[in-house]
């Protein structure tokens, strides 16, 4: 369950030339379509951190889709505020919680993250800012990851807020970084500045900016062109459809021990004093 930062850097927008809107999911999402490379970019658009709620994660599938259904060959993931991804979970989500919403929000997070990870599209994200835990998360399920370089880091971080990484997360981690590195990571809460996610494999390539980021996306997704997609797709498929499976197996037992952590009174407790902790810094 990923949680906000707070590290602000600065960075270059991304120039729209040559492109034109294809899809705008209200004011959370925003899609650009470029019509020479036949490319969307999927900005997520929720300041102050782009804590994925109930409503973003909604807009979020619900473009995701339609980018698919419009033809584009692949899709570039990453965010319209200038120095952070995603901070992850909405954590108003979780605290003093209406369980019906609750029950929804979790619901959505498994659906979006389905349709994600199973993109049949080539999927990249152009990290150009913070990324703690479902931030982290959203760009380990694209297929390849370009981070932009500075101060702001990336990682699994939620034992440093009390709280633990559901086993799909974990799984994908231990996939993406190995189990080892992964198992001392999670233990620790360990964000990684882009030069160590680089190391360990959390992402596969650095960028100056976040023009360069998208650029260094958009030749992963050309590098297909030659490749046909049915045989992309399966192969893609065959490494991803197990852990697909068993979540939608479990589903429900998901949801159901999601719901049962954030009632425990211990774990509002800590969520109250991490949002204390964040109201004192402004």
């Amino acid at each position: 369950m990923h949680l906000f930062t707070r590290k602000v850097l600065k960075f270059g927008l991304i120039q729209q030339i040559s492109k034109r809107n294809y899809s705008a999911a209200g004011t959370l999402i925003n899609v650009t379509k470029n019509d020479a490379t036949n490319t969307s970019i999927l900005s997520l658009a929720r300041p102050p951190v782009n804590g994925l709620n109930l409503e973003l994660l909604t807009d979020f599938n619900d473009s995701l889709n339609k980018i698919v259904k419009d033809g584009s060959k692949g899709v570039i993931i990453t965010s319209s505020l200038p120095t952070i991804f995603s901070g992850g979970l909405d954590i108003m989500e979780m605290y003093k919680p209406d369980m019906k919403r609750a029950r929804q929000f979790w619901e959505q997070l498994q659906e979006t993250w389905f349709t994600l990870y199973s993109l049949s599209i080539p999927t990249a994200a152009a990290i150009n800012g913070s990324s703690p835990a479902g931030g982290c998360l959203t760009a380990m399920s694209c297929e390849y990851r370009v981070f932009v370089d500075g101060k702001h880091a990336i990682g699994l971080n939620e034992t440093k807020l009390g709280i633990v990484a559901p086993s799909w997360f974990r799984e994908i981690y231990i996939s993406t970084i190995g189990y080892r590195q992964a198992e001392l990571a999670l233990l620790q809460g360990t964000l990684f500045l882009p030069k160590q996610a680089l190391e360990i494999g959390l992402v596969d390539e650095l960028a100056a900016d976040k023009d360069e980021a998208i650029s260094k996306c958009q030749k992963y997704i050309d590098s297909y062109a030659r490749i046909p997609a049915v045989g992309r797709y399966a192969t893609k498929m065959d490494f991803r459809s197990e852990l697909i499976e068993r979540l939608k197996k479990n589903r429900e037992a998901d949801t159901s021990r999601f719901l049962n952590f954030i009632s425990q009174p211990k774990v509002q407790i800590a969520l109250e004093a991490y949002i204390k902790s964040l109201k004192e810094k402004k």
